[in-house]
């Protein structure tokens, strides 16, 4: 293959508050992201987009094969050519960033004191915007799996039905695979071979209806016009429907369930309202909701949608976003993530230099944070006492956190020192 073009590295203002991609690209959203190192690669639109993150910025670049035609946007004038590289507003795109995380954590914390308690551990999570047709393989692929094997079955599709887009590395990446390319009873038998098990039927057949049965813009019809798939803009003259429209119509999908409906919706046609109901926030309703314990291993249609409907009476038009923070909670493998560590807002010190009566030197300090924990303002007091003079190899430090409190936002009070 010949060379690639590379474009140099980028980088947007995002805090870690309003996106962790550390968080976001491993949560169940989406299943083809690869990390190398400290860089996470996917291909996307034509190209392979790599990520990485510090605490000010995400940085961004895109690698191109040489061999296609240009991705850039391209527009001419009587003196010059200009080329517009578009991945900046693909990034912005893909994670949602046009709304404030920040703003809808402290909403939901206000109206759901279980979200408020979670919440300040997992800051940064949000809703991709993903390709729907991609979005909803990969959820047929949800069925009774976990995100390890999920991740799997994707990458076989990928390398055995989509196109090559280059390497990093020695890894290849290709782009997702099209609805023509994946029906028929032969890539139904192959996936079989490549342990995909009865998953294999449905995406063969489900593939079959949408680039048979459908019209072509079938998917776009289905998304959210606030919020249109990548490159398909607002079109004019086409029948749009609404969330439960678009559940619907899903539904008429070969494996396809009320589960893999709404994560479709969710995150492949920018529903924020839709809310996926699998074991993981069953038991959250159950635990922290106050909802009924049943015998039953599965969910009736009247309880899963009953279940959905308190989750958008509570967190509103955005609700899918907010149960994705409680699911990330609800994994094993994010279930011992330490607490952000607090960046400060201010503090008060004050130091008292004494001596004690086997005559060494004790400074005694009384601190004062007033911090920032995500979204949540905290006030704490710590009295620090240090023992030995100026011999630091004999120098004893005691730390007693003596109180901490929810920053009140109504109240404001003189800092004191007890």
């Amino acid at each position: 293959m010949p060379a690639a073009r590379v474009s140099e590295w980028r980088k947007l203002p995002v805090s870690l508050t309003e996106l962790c991609i550390e968080t976001t690209l491993r949560c169940g959203q989406s299943f083809r992201w690869r990390k190398l190192g400290d860089e996470w690669h996917m291909s996307l639109y034509g190209r392979i987009l790599s990520l990485k993150q510090d605490s000010t910025h995400l940085h961004y670049k895109a690698t191109w094969p040489a061999a296609t035609s240009t991705p850039f946007t391209t527009s001419t004038s009587a003196k010059e050519e200009t080329v517009v590289d578009d991945t900046e507003e693909l990034v912005k795109h893909y994670f949602s960033l046009k709304h404030n995380a920040a703003a809808l954590y402290n909403q939901w914390s206000q109206s759901d004191p279980n979200f408020r308690k979670k919440a300040p551990k997992f800051t940064g999570i949000r809703i991709l915007s993903q390709d729907a047709w991609e979005t909803l393989i990969g959820f047929i692929c949800s069925s009774n799996n976990n995100i390890s094997r999920i991740s799997q079955m994707i990458h076989k599709l990928c390398e055995n039905y989509g196109p090559l887009i280059g390497n990093i590395g020695d890894e290849a990446f290709h782009e997702f695979p099209t609805p023509e390319a994946l029906k028929g009873k032969e890539v139904d038998a192959h996936l079989r071979d490549l342990a995909f098990g009865y998953r294999a039927k449905y995406i063969a057949e489900t593939a079959r209806i949408v680039s048979e049965e459908r019209p072509t813009d079938w998917l776009e019809s289905l998304t959210n016009p606030n919020n249109p798939g990548w490159g398909t803009g607002h079109r004019s003259g086409l029948l749009r429907a609404n969330y439960k429209e678009a559940h619907e119509q899903l539904l008429q999908l070969v494996g396809v369930g009320p589960k893999v409906a709404d994560c479709v919706c969710l995150m492949g046609l920018s529903w924020g309202e839709a809310v996926p109901v699998d074991t993981h926030i069953w038991q959250i309703a159950q635990r922290d909701y106050s909802f009924a314990r049943v015998k039953s291993s599965s969910l009736s249609k009247s309880m899963y949608h009953s279940i959905g409907d308190h989750f958008r009476r509570i967190w509103g038009d955005q609700a899918g976003w907010a149960q994705s923070v409680l699911f990330t909670a609800n994994l094993k493998s994010f279930s011992a993530r330490p607490k952000a560590e607090p960046d400060p807002v201010a503090v008060k010190l004050q130091a008292e230099v004494c001596e004690t009566v086997t005559g060494e030197v004790e400074t005694k300090y009384k601190v004062e944070e007033d911090t920032l924990v995500g979204s949540m303002r905290q006030f704490r007091k710590r009295r620090v006492s240090a023992t030995g003079g100026t011999d630091l190899e004999n120098t004893t430090i005691e730390q007693e956190l003596i109180s901490v409190a929810p920053r009140s936002r109504k109240r404001r009070r003189p800092l004191r020192l007890s």
